[in-house]
This record gives structure tokens, sequence and C-alpha cells, in this order.
């Protein structure tokens, strides 16, 4: 019996008449950590199964990314974007990216793991720089009357800890390691786009343009939706949408119970923490 086409290029294995596009979404903060809400961060974890899955069928015209992340991880950043290398080069197809809200930072880092990328006029793309954030907390405990003990072996083991107080030569580590990864992200950058950037500007201030900037700038290939894109360029081709799977509770509504008469503990403040996180790096751009 022969599965309709819509069904066969579903099917990682199976055949179909008909070319596929697959469509993977990388939508959230890059971190390597769950999200306080399903499917609100990207990690290598997280898309790996949606990428074989994506790079399965027979007939595969190509592969498009569906990027919209404010950053995060550099680490998390880079092995995604180098699984989607990995699974381009071994299939021989081409990938294309496509900036939705914001590609920014890691969202961009992930948006260069195409061999073209596209955005729309009013998406925000970019942010090649590195950044750290935390908080000094010392003069609070001290008002409070809160004694700090820490001990440590090693004397760098509590650099930069936000109840101590802030250090210079604690600083100037940071600063340089930050510097080196900020080489690495603008060796990435040039790598992928190589003469496509324009020699006319500095990419690599951590500046945020719009979609339409960005094509003057080199960092994007051309302007336009998916759908239309996509639909101009494969017009024979399926373009089916690969998602991660949900674990099977959560495909029938259902999660973890929380323990009866359990208290508010560490785990509700650090997701209530994570989630204020993420929606800082999101509000960086407006969003």
């Amino acid at each position: 019996m022969r599965l309709p086409d819509a069904l066969a290029s579903r099917l990682p294995g199976t055949r179909t008449d008909k070319p596929v596009v697959s469509l993977v979404r990388l939508h959230g903060v890059i971190t390597p950590t769950a999200g306080p809400v399903p499917r609100s961060v990207i990690n290598a974890a997280a898309v790996e199964k949606t990428l074989d899955r994506a790079f399965a069928p027979d007939r595969l015209a190509a592969v498009a990314l569906l990027v919209n992340s404010p950053g995060g991880s550099p680490t998390q950043s880079a092995l995604v974007a180098d699984a989607v290398r990995r699974h381009a080069d071994e299939k021989g197809v081409p990938v294309l990216a496509f900036c939705e809200d914001v590609a920014a930072s890691g969202g961009y880092w992930l948006a260069c793991a195409a061999d073209e990328i596209h955005a729309h006029p009013t998406s925000l793309v970019g942010s090649i720089g590195v950044v750290s954030q935390g908080f000094g907390l010392d003069g609070l405990i001290e008002r409070f009357g809160v004694e700090r003990r820490l001990y440590t072996a090693g004397t760098s083991k509590a650099r930069l800890d936000p109840f101590l107080p802030e250090k210079p030569e604690d600083v100037a580590w940071l600063r340089d390691l930050q510097d080196q990864l900020h080489a690495m992200f603008r060796d990435w950058v040039t790598t992928r786009r190589g003469e496509r950037l324009s020699s006319d500007a500095d990419l690599f201030t951590g500046e945020v343009w719009t979609g339409a900037k960005a094509l003057e700038l080199g960092l994007v290939d051309g302007l336009g939706t998916a759908h239309a894109v996509l639909s101009e360029r494969f017009p024979q081709a399926e373009l089916v949408t690969v998602d991660t799977r949900k674990p099977l509770l959560a495909r029938l509504g259902l999660g973890a119970p929380a323990a009866a008469g359990a208290p508010f503990g560490t785990d509700g403040l650090l997701g209530v923490l994570q989630a204020a996180e993420v929606r800082a790096m999101w509000a960086r751009y407006g969003l």
C-alpha cells in the first residue's frame, strides 16, 4: 500500500514523489538548562532529534531554520550550529535561515549555520558581541546583618561571587574571557559570510540592525518570509514543519504534579528567576 505524499514525507526512510523542505523552528533563549515554559529555550540536547528528523527525508530539497532568539550561551550556540552543518554536509542539501522577530547574538550565530540568511525588513539582526550580567549583593547582606561564609581551595574559585565585593582583577579576567569569546564569534561570522560582509562598517560592536539595514551590511542575503522565499525557490516541494516531540505526559496535556503540600522552595525560586532572566533577554530588544 502506498502512503499519501503528505504522510510519507513526514516519515524518515519512506519515499514520496514530491521533494521536501523541512522547517525547523529555533525559538527561544539559548541555554543548557530547561526552560521555564515548554519550548522556551534552544540547546543541543533539545534540537538533536529534531535535526535528525529534519534531514531524514529521502527526497529532501532543503532545510529551513526559522530563527527567533535573543541569544544566550555561546557554547550551546556553537554546538547547535555545528550540528546543523554536520547534517547539511552529510546530506548535501542547502540550509536557509529565516530571521523572525530577532536573530541577535547567539541567535545570529545560529543563522550563520545556514548557507543563506533571509530576514523580514523589521527583524532585529546582529548583536555580534558578548555580554555578562549579574548583581552585587554584598551591601545588601551587610545591611541585614547576614554573615557570608565561603570556603575555597584555590584563589580563583570564587571569582565574581555576587555576595563578595568586586575585585578589579576579577573584572579584568572576565573581560579577557569576553574578548576571547568575541574573537571566536567574529571568526565564525567572517568564515560563514565571507566577502558578503560589508567592509564599510564595523559589524562586531554588538550593534543590532533591522533586517533592511542588515541586507545592506551583508549580514543577510535577502528580505522575505520563509513561505514566500521557499515557495518561489522550491515550487514543487512540500513544506514540512519538524517540531520537537513533547514527552508523552505533555502530549496528553498532563504535567508532573507537585508533591502535596510542598512549599515554594529553592526549585520554585530558581524557576521564577530563570523566567525573569528569559524575559529580560527578550525585553532587551523591545519584545
